[in-house]
């Protein structure tokens, strides 16, 4: 079979090979809709199937078999924001059990970090990819370029009320959930949320679990607008400062006491919530039990270790895979929210409160 070149493009559809190396190396300098024109020729002309950085594939023949014989490929979109990388903690693991199960499945993986629409139109080559998967917050633009493109995508830790796609979640909601009732089962009835309702779906089922629990038990729940809820910066621990300052009113107060309990978004939030605690005098979990969520590496090796919820974070990235083979079979089926279990560890960042605590309550 003869190669198909650039300048067989830019005859095909009448402008020149410039044009044509201009769109398909994602440079700009072309306008969308030529872009457009250049990309699609190339499909349909076979361009992308040779040597030009794509992988060859053959759609799998569906209701057959998910995966057809010989190397496939799936594009895992991750876009390098809010400490999505391969270096994170957490989203690293993910990563790896994308990787590992795509290995078992005799599977190809092509990453890409770069959150731009014109990077993705120069990766995505409908026939040369079995499908997407999407890990983490990625923004609704790239979800819908996938979505018209019309590959079967499957999101991990993430959905967009606009795009109809398979998720996996951790179930975010019942880990809280149980957290607290633990923490009321010691003692605790002046607890408190720390992270941002609006940085994630993730952490806004947590927020849901820790509300329920408190409502079920009868006990104080914060106010949505409390700036506990609202933290600024919870990505990086740029929220020092504003924690700080709360629990040092609190401190003061008369008649406000410090909470007995801070149940903590994830465990990057409690690891920096310990050591604000440190400078200001206040002892984990002595003065206030600190719990949180993920159960990334640090969290066993912090002092004090942090009782946390743990994530199959590799079975997150496995099952990611499995979802989008099952997607592949039956493309008919309605879409589908898959929910992984999680486990309490009982660790030495919460114990039960001091007995002027309970008295006070």
């Amino acid at each position: 079979m003869k190669k198909v070149t650039m300048q067989q493009i830019a005859d095909h559809l009448g402008v020149s090979k410039f044009v044509v190396s201009k769109a398909l190396s994602g440079k700009g300098g072309v306008n969308e809709m030529t872009k457009e024109r250049v990309i699609q020729a190339a499909s349909q002309l076979g361009y992308f199937n040779q040597k030009n950085g794509y992988v060859k594939n053959v759609r799998p023949n569906v209701g057959t078999a998910a995966v057809p014989p010989g190397k496939q490929s799936v594009l895992v979109l991750m876009p390098n924001i809010r400490s999505q990388n391969k270096e994170s903690l957490y989203w690293g693991k993910v990563l790896e059990g994308i990787s590992d199960e795509l290995e078992e499945q005799n599977l190809g993986m092509i990453i890409v970090s770069e959150p731009r629409n014109d990077v993705m139109m120069n990766i995505i080559n409908p026939e040369g990819i079995l499908g997407m998967i999407g890990v983490g917050q990625i923004a609704t633009n790239l979800l819908l370029e996938v979505h018209r493109i019309g590959l079967p995508m499957v999101l991990v830790d993430h959905e967009d009320n606009l795009i109809p796609a398979d998720s996996i979640f951790a179930n975010n909601v019942d880990g809280t959930y149980r957290m607290v009732n633990h923490l009321i089962g010691l003692g605790h009835r002046d607890l408190y949320f720390l992270g941002n309702l609006n940085f994630s779906r993730s952490f806004r089922d947590r927020w849901l679990g820790f509300r329920s629990a408190l409502e079920e038990n009868g006990l104080h729940v914060q106010r949505h607008d409390d700036p506990m809820l609202l933290l600024e910066s919870v990505e990086t621990g740029g929220f020092d400062q504003a924690l700080k300052d709360w629990l040092s009113a609190r401190k003061q107060s008369k008649s406000l006491a410090l909470p007995t309990a801070l149940v903590c978004a994830n465990d990057s939030i409690a690891l920096q919530t310990i050591r604000v605690l440190s400078e200001l005098g206040l002892s984990v979990p002595e003065d206030i039990s600190v719990t949180g969520f993920d159960n990334i590496d640090d969290a066993a090796r912090f002092e004090p270790a942090i009782t946390t919820v743990s994530v199959p974070k590799e079975q997150l990235g496995r099952r990611a895979v499995t979802k989008l083979l099952d997607r592949l079979t039956d493309a008919n089926r309605a879409v589908e929210k898959w929910l992984i279990s999680v486990e309490l560890l009982y660790r030495n960042s919460a114990s039960s409160p001091r007995e002027e605590a309970n008295v006070s309550s």
